[in-house]
């Protein structure tokens, strides 16, 4: 049976407790950079600078989200790589070299910049075109990406950043024992996959990914070097139950009320945004810096709820790993295991708990596993 290192939990508190001071640091960064524009008139400026040259809404937007977005990534580039770089390497959970950091942040711009381009684009074509009700068809458009890059990014997205390669017959057994895990659930999968996690991490993973045909099972190599088949077995179980509980689409729903509300909330303070700052409509693209705060300020007011509620969903596949395999044991240990390669806090205070936590605490987990019954 795994045991808990007290010497890694000391760790995993400092390194808990240091990623929310840099996440408290970094949002309020954010605003008071997103306020500056607004409050000193750069937005105006720099919109009436870009109109100077062209009078193309489809060309007016990217070139102000670039001068916006791109002076804001330079200015938290510092902490980006304390953060993403420097930080995992002073507590041994990084395995990256700066170069390999690098290559990682242009990929995920070269990914993220042209996604966000065209939401945002579609985004102030509802503006312009559909008046007061842009905030509802935005929505709409939101879920259908949203649906849309749950189908295509394991396929499409995820091998630009790792190698995914089947279970080869030295791992024929674990592969094996997860496929019929997953038929017993009911669950259609491609496959098993090995992906190089150990690349950038001495974390541990596994995930049940994609939508309908995509639909795969992932193990980080991670995992599959330092976890027993019986533990490897009830971390997949779990992933498993969140497929049984229709966790995917509920959560995909929720999130688009979710966004249809901050949404529709944002059209309103739009309104009010216009009038204090000058702007001409709410499609004016040097609204923008308004429209980033809005939806920032109602994320941070939500996600004490999503948190919540995600927490629920967690604890539910929990049961379910626990009851489809009846090995609560390996559960414990696997989930101690996790606490001490992945540097997780296995105690953390209630009120961290309440705001950050999407996942039950891992001495909560343990516990559980440990203390269950069958039935």
């Amino acid at each position: 049976m795994t045991t808990l290192d007290p010497e890694r939990q000391k760790q995993a508190k400092e390194y808990a407790r240091i990623s929310r001071r840099l996440w408290l640091v970094n949002t309020l960064l954010n605003a008071v950079y997103a306020l500056a524009w607004l409050f000193l008139g750069w937005a105006i400026s720099l919109r009436s600078w870009i109109t100077s040259f062209t009078s193309n809404e489809w060309l007016i937007v990217p070139a102000f989200v670039v001068v916006f977005g791109g002076v804001q990534s330079i200015l938290m580039s510092p902490l980006s790589y304390y953060s993403g770089f420097v930080l995992p390497h002073r507590f041994g959970q990084s395995n990256q070299t700066f170069k390999d950091w690098i290559v990682d942040q242009i990929k995920g711009l070269a990914v993220g910049a042209p996604i966000g381009l065209i939401l945002l684009e579609l985004l102030y074509l509802a503006l312009r075109l559909t008046g007061d009700l842009w905030w509802l068809w935005a929505a709409g458009g939101m879920l259908f990406f949203s649906v849309l890059l749950s189908n295509l990014a394991p396929i499409l997205i995820a091998p630009l950043f790792n190698k995914y390669v089947p279970l080869g017959d030295e791992h024929k057994d674990l592969a094996e024992r997860l496929l019929a895990l997953a038929e017993r659930t009911n669950t259609k999968v491609r496959g098993v996959f090995k992906f190089d996690m150990s690349k950038r991490t001495k974390s541990a993973n596994a995930a049940l990914t994609g939508i309908g045909n995509t639909r795969r099972i992932i193990l980080g190599d991670t995992l599959i070097n330092e976890f027993t088949t019986d533990e490897i077995e009830t971390v997949l179980a779990h992933e498993l139950g969140h497929h049984v509980h229709r966790d995917i689409p509920v959560l995909i729903t929720l999130g688009a009320v979710s966004t249809t509300v901050s949404l529709y909330l944002a059209s309103l303070a739009l309104h009010w945004a216009i009038g204090f700052f000058g702007f001409t409509s709410p499609a004016d693209i040097a609204a923008f810096p308004a429209l980033e705060l809005i939806l920032g300020v109602y994320g941070l007011i939500v996600m004490p709820l999503e948190n919540a509620l995600s927490r629920w969903r967690e604890s539910m596949a929990d049961n379910y790993s626990l009851q489809v395999t009846g090995k609560k044991e390996a559960f414990a240990s696997a989930f101690t295991r996790l606490a001490n390669q992945n540097l997780g806090e296995v105690d953390p205070e209630k009120w961290v708990v309440f705001l950050f936590y999407s996942h039950p605490p891992l001495g909560d987990r343990i516990a559980k596993a440990q203390n269950w019954k069958k039935g």
